[in-house]
């Protein structure tokens, strides 16, 4: 028998939507003087141990939010002070873009180069002093309900059970945790969010999808290279024609920088690598000029939902919100998602405030939460950009981009036509025997790495006699389809070496090296049967990154 808590309101996930929705909720609290009771839940071992982005912060939620934020000492430290946008053409050549073909969106003039793990964190200190409850180290495993149906709360894990299903010495059973309303706040492809999604039909009217992996970096670098403002942007090599994504350096403070490629996972080629493209990146003369000599400090991963506009769902269900990325309100036009999110996340408390000081018991549909968004900066930026990613995919980077351009330049994002994509990302791969394998130059130690040595980087750890979290629908499709149908994608599209097929006395077999996951999703999303499934770990396990 599990014991349970009660509260007004519910969050899972401590990222950018989850702790503005917190604050948010406080804040009219105490100008109301009424009480309330709010707790977030945090599946990482503490607040910011998971969030991983570029990150280029605008702060006009943050302005909202905390408008002395200043003062308050939020870490937006690095105002940028230039934005560079070049074309890769090969493994040496390159093209700077002049600023006025740039798409709007594009400029970063007012914005702050920042670790959004330690905005993150500064917003939890926040959301504390005004009296929220944050649990970090519990993961929220399942979603309850009551007897019609709305969603009552969520529970967390058990913990302490071993790989055979057994409880050990340290077993603790999960706690329920029982709200008025609930928030999930999971991030990219959050568990419960994809359950939300298909009981309550919230993508019904939704176009599909997109998606997309980041990969990342910080550096140390020689003080005379940095530039501490400096943004760099750009695409093309090494990615092959049909493959779209595009690169980040970005100079932050302390002599450091962040350097990262993203990759759509709407990609053809089951050779590719995605971890291996990134580490031949760096060595072209645009980013080694800064990265040579450095000591590269941390690494990590992370999926990003990038349909935009277009994919969005329905937020609202009996009981509580789905916001930030776990809904995809990302601005991929503008490659940013920690505004929106928080955005999401204020106007989520704002809607849920006003039913429980109505009189409201929970339970309810909060459909007035739909006029707030449509009434918000929030839904005009987001349908503005709503080409963007859709002329991308449909015309490539550069009629694409042209297109953009005068969308967004011209237009400011009113053209009066929708384009749309609607394929989805998994299905896009193709059969390995339609393209060439790919030969990756060995890691130099210097620029670029192995996995393994990555994967350390990101401190990532799990409890090793525990369930695997990465469920197979069909143990045995990895060998018998994918594996001669597209080489096993998995081994190359995992950025951390969770997947492997390995050769022994006995034959083939696939292993799952589930203690190496960055917890990124890539392979809930882009495995082409749809045979895996991400479930949360244990509380607490996972990548602890600092500064990222």
């Amino acid at each position: 028998m599990r014991e349970s808590m009660e509260f007004d309101v519910v969050i899972v996930g401590a990222g950018p939507s989850g702790l503005s929705a917190a604050c948010r909720l406080m804040q009219q609290a105490q100008a109301a003087e009424q009480d309330l009771t709010v707790c977030v839940v945090e599946k990482g071992s503490e607040v910011g141990a998971h969030i991983l982005s570029g990150a280029i912060v605008e702060p006009r939620a943050l302005n909202e939010l905390f408008p002395d934020w200043k003062e308050q000492g939020a870490p937006l430290n690095t105002p940028v002070t230039e934005d560079q946008l070049f074309l890769l053409k090969n493994e040496e050549k390159a093209q700077k873009l002049p600023n006025l073909v740039v798409p709007k969106t594009m400029h970063n003039h007012g914005n702050y180069i920042a670790s959004l793990g330690n905005l993150c964190r500064w917003l939890a200190e926040q959301a504390e002093q005004l009296g929220v409850e944050i649990f970090p180290g519990f993961a929220a495993a399942e979603i309850l309900y009551h007897e019609d149906g709305s969603v009552k709360g969520i529970a967390t894990g058990d913990m302490g059970i071993s790989e055979a299903g057994e409880q050990k010495d340290s077993y603790m059973p999960g706690m329920e945790l029982h709200a008025k309303y609930s928030l999930f706040a999971e991030g990219c492809r959050g568990h419960l969010g994809k359950e939300l999604y298909a009981k309550f039909d919230l993508d019904a009217d939704a176009d599909a999808q997109h998606y997309g992996i980041g990969i990342k970096e910080l550096w140390d670098i020689d003080p005379a290279q940095h530039e501490p403002g400096l943004v760099l942007h750009g695409s093309g090599w090494p990615l092959e024609k049909d493959t779209s994504g595009g690169f980040f350096l970005y100079h932050t403070e302390n002599n450091q920088v962040v350097v990262g490629l993203i990759v759509d996972l709407n990609y053809a080629n089951p050779h590719l690598s995605l971890f291996d493209e990134f580490q031949r990146l760096k060595h072209h003369p645009v980013l080694k000029q800064y990265l040579d000599g450095g000591k590269r400090v941390s690494y990590g991963a992370r999926a990003i939902a990038k349909g935009g506009f277009n994919a969005l769902p329905k937020m609202t269900f009996p009981g509580g919100l789905v916001i930030g990325c776990n809904a995809g309100t990302l601005n991929f036009a503008k490659i940013k998602g920690t505004h929106t999110a928080m955005k999401s996340g204020m106007l989520a408390a704002e809607s849920v405030f006003e039913a429980i000081t109505g009189g409201c018991e929970g339970g309810k549909e909060l459909t007035g939460f739909t006029d707030r968004f449509k009434d918000s900066w929030l839904y005009d930026e987001l349908y503005r950009t709503r080409n963007f990613g859709p002329a991308m995919h449909k015309f490539g980077p550069m009629l694409g981009g042209a297109f953009n351009f005068v969308d967004q330049n011209l237009f400011g994002g009113k053209l009066p036509i929708t384009l749309r994509d609607n394929h989805v990302d998994y299905a896009q791969l193709k059969p390995a025997d339609q393209f060439t394998p790919i030969n990756y130059p060995k890691p130099d130690g210097k620029l670029s790495f192995d996995k393994l040595s990555s994967v350390f980087l990101s401190n990532t750890n799990h409890e090793e006699d525990q369930p695997c979290h990465l469920k197979l629908s069909d143990a045995d499709l990895p060998l018998n389809k994918n594996l001669p149908l597209y080489a096993e994608p998995a081994q190359r599209y995992c950025p951390a070496g969770v997947y492997e097929v390995v050769e022994d006395e006995q034959g083939s077999r696939f292993q799952i090296n589930s203690q190496n996951c960055l917890h990124c999703k890539t392979c809930d999303i882009k495995d082409p049967a749809q045979n895996i499934t991400w479930v949360t770990p244990e509380g607490g396990g996972g990548p602890n990154y600092p500064n990222m």
